[in-house]
């Protein structure tokens, strides 16, 4: 495998999970946010992504990550009985966002350590090329 295809398959991955990351930002900011009916209501945004192979008859085969899309959470609203609510609809009902926060701070845990990992991947990538070369500059 050649080091351009390490850094590509590394440089894909910290792209998704930047992705991952943004979305996990974009859930926590809106985390309570209350709308007046279940159409508005903010719904959990969640990232699609993909495998895709590269170079399948080299030996240098790998696979990369692909982002697909970013999806709204299928998962209902919490609807809550507040009728002096400033936003609640007719029948006095609010609709609070799909947002977990508990399971949003795990995710943007585990995104963040992928994009550690995958920084580690390239630096020592890296660091065996710089070996390389100073084998090649002592023969």
């Amino acid at each position: 495998m050649s080091f351009s295809t390490i850094y590509d398959i590394a440089g894909s991955a910290m792209t998704a999970q930047t992705v991952r990351l943004n979305t996990v930002a974009s859930n926590l900011a809106n985390a309570d946010v209350v709308s007046g009916s279940e159409k508005t209501g903010y719904r959990a945004k969640r990232p699609v992504f993909s495998t895709v192979m590269v170079d399948l008859n080299s030996p240098a085969a790998g696979s990369k990550v692909q982002i697909d899309d970013v999806v709204d959470s299928d998962e209902p609203l919490r609807r809550r009985y507040e009728p002096n609510h400033p936003q609640a609809n007719g029948e006095g009902y609010v609709y609070y966002s799909t947002v977990n926060v508990v399971e949003e701070m795990a995710d943007m845990m585990a995104a963040s350590r992928s994009f550690e990992t995958n920084v580690d991947v390239m630096s020592r990538a890296r660091s065996m090329q710089q070996s390389i070369l100073r084998l090649g500059k002592m023969g």
